[in-house]
Formats: C-alpha cells, structure tokens, sequence
C-alpha cells in the first residue's frame, strides 16, 4: 500500500521512553518486569513508588544531561538499588543489563518504520526527560531521523503542557492540523495533542484499556503497525541507512536539522 500525500500528517511527533524503546509499556513497567526477572520480591505498587522518586533524583544529578542510554539506566538503577534496601539478592546490574538490551532491540526493530515514515513526513521527538534525550536517541541508533527534539528539561515545558508540542511544530513548521502524535501515555501523550487540533496514535497492548474521554484517531500495538494505519510502503527507506550527523540541543528552539 502506497501513502497519499493528501491523507498523511506533514509531521509525526513520538513519545520517547515507553514509545520507541518499547511497545506501550510505561519505563516503570519495564523496570519492573526486568526487576522481578532478577529475584525482586516488592509490591509493584512500592516499586513504582520507589521508581517515581528515583526519577526524581536522576533528573537532578548534576551530570545527568551527558548521559547516554546505557548510563542513564545505570545512574536509575543505582538509585533504585538505595531506595530498596533489603534487595541484595537482586542483581541490580543484571536488570540494568536486561532493560538495556530490551531498549536497544525494540530500536533497532523500529529503525526501517521511522526511515521508511522520514521519505513522506518530518519527523519529532517530544517527552518529559532529563535532558539528555538526543543523547539516549543516538545510543540506540535512532537519532539521525528526527528533525527537532523536544525534551521537557531542556524546552522548559512539560507534557501534558500544549507548549512543548507547540515548540516541536514550530520547530517542524508544521501547524497541528497536519501533524500526528504517537504516544503510550494517553493523558500526556494523547489527550494534549487531540486538545491542539492533531491526530493522535495510541500505542498499547490490546488488553489494556482505554480510559474515558481519550478517543485517540488510531490505536496501535507495535510501533511498525503505524505503517499500515498511514498506508505508508514499508519498502521506501527515508535514508541510505547511513545516518547522519546530529548536533547537540539548545533550550530554545528545540533541535533541528
């Protein structure tokens, strides 16, 4: 199936952690799953306790902002690892090493859908992250498709606030009626964007239902499913697979190449 040029978006903003490392499971879930795959005994309910306060903490390391991916789930899994005393048995390295590999390799799949999307539309990132966002992007091989990074840290503005997606579209010049949000989050991905005037894409496994009042314009359970929700062919590759260079971000405008 081939896109039309009149039915596609002229931008697709994504999620990042939750969205492109994964197929609609939260980064707490991901921790969560790896934890538990390395002898964790804790209710979920205080892990993610624990986790919401590790990512507090992260985003306040002075260093965080040069941190690739790799390091970034090592400096929160330290932090974790303090926070749940009574834990020695877990090998905490061993999940860091899991949640890792388990990034890299949902990447690495999703690289041809986003080279494939990049030959007919721009292309955004736009999440509530540390600052380091294009750093972890890089680090998992994705970086050189995206035409301008939105990350909450550096822009100033956090999802769900409307002006983190503006300062993408603005980067993307693209107003929000021909643009796409594609996201795991439904009140901080989803809603937000439907508010501003774009379509909006779901990603979640099929179990998990939706919440009231978030009708999203498509949903998805993989990530390369949006392919055939935009009848984009999969054949088309918006890049020689090369890459290309990408400079580091600045607070305002958000990257753009």
């Amino acid at each position: 199936m081939s896109a039309s040029t009149d039915d596609l978006p002229h931008a697709v903003l994504f999620d990042f952690g939750g969205t492109l490392d994964a197929d609609g499971l939260p980064s707490v879930a991901q921790f969560d799953l790896a934890y538990r795959a390395e002898g964790g005994t804790r209710d979920p309910g205080a892990f993610a306790d624990a986790f919401r306060t590790s990512d507090w903490q992260l985003a306040s390391l002075a260093h965080v902002a040069g941190l690739a991916f790799t390091a970034t789930v090592d400096a929160q899994i330290a932090l974790l690892a303090a926070l749940l005393p009574g834990e020695s048995h877990v090998d905490w390295r061993a999940v860091a090493a899991r949640v890792t590999a388990a990034a890299h390799a949902v990447a690495a799949r999703n690289r041809p859908l986003l080279q494939s999307l990049h030959a007919h539309a721009r292309l955004g990132v736009v999440s509530n992250f540390t600052g380091n966002v294009d750093r972890c992007l890089d680090e998992l091989g994705l970086l050189d498709l995206f035409d301008a990074i939105a990350d909450s840290a550096v822009v100033g503005h956090a999802k769900p606030d409307p002006e983190l997606f503006r300062t993408a579209l603005r980067a993307l010049d693209t107003p929000p009626a021909n643009a796409m949000m594609v996201g795991d989050n439904p009140f901080a991905d989803v809603r937000p964007a439907a508010a501003l005037g774009m379509r909006t894409c779901w990603l979640a496994p099929l179990q998990r239902p939706a919440p009231d009042g978030c009708t999203p314009t498509h949903r998805i359970a993989r990530l390369p499913d949006l392919l055939a929700v935009l009848g984009v062919d999969p054949r088309v590759r918006g890049d020689d697979g090369r890459g290309r260079s990408h400079p580091r971000a600045s607070a305002n405008p958000p990257l753009v190449r």
